[in-house]
């Protein structure tokens, strides 16, 4: 059985960070490409950054680019996802989820219907930023 799981999830204040972890366990991992999405109320899911399965590619949303970071320890089964410069339009719940992917490459899904294609996924932590 596969499971998914985020943690580091919590309340923080405009321009802070925060450090999100989530480790899948039940599946060869490094078979998976990695990504983070999050949803806000009211909007859409939307797909934050990706990493390839060997850790060699990352894609970001523009709008984080330059803030956030994604990486992965394969040995860990761990993805990570460091925000930093925070702001409440980032309030959030954040999904970890896992793609099976052959290739070193990740894509950032643009719609919800590529979205829903990502075999596995989380339960989400809730981000928080207060102004």
């Amino acid at each position: 059985q596969v499971q998914v799981m985020e943690s580091g999830g919590g309340l923080v204040q405009t321009g802070g960070s925060l450090r999100l972890s989530c480790t899948a366990s039940g599946l060869t991992f490094d078979d998976y490409s990695m990504g983070w999405f999050r949803k806000a109320p009211g909007k859409e899911r939307e797909g934050v950054p990706c990493i390839s399965w060997r850790g060699s590619s990352t894609r970001y949303k523009d709008s984080v680019r330059g803030r956030f970071t994604i990486s992965r320890d394969n040995a860990k089964n761990t993805v990570y996802l460091q925000m930093n410069s925070l702001n409440t339009e980032e309030t959030a719940m954040y999904y970890c989820a896992a793609d099976f992917s052959s290739s070193d490459a990740c894509f950032i899904p643009t719609t919800a219907r590529e979205a829903d294609k990502w075999n596995f996924w989380g339960q989400a932590t809730q981000v928080t930023v207060s102004s």
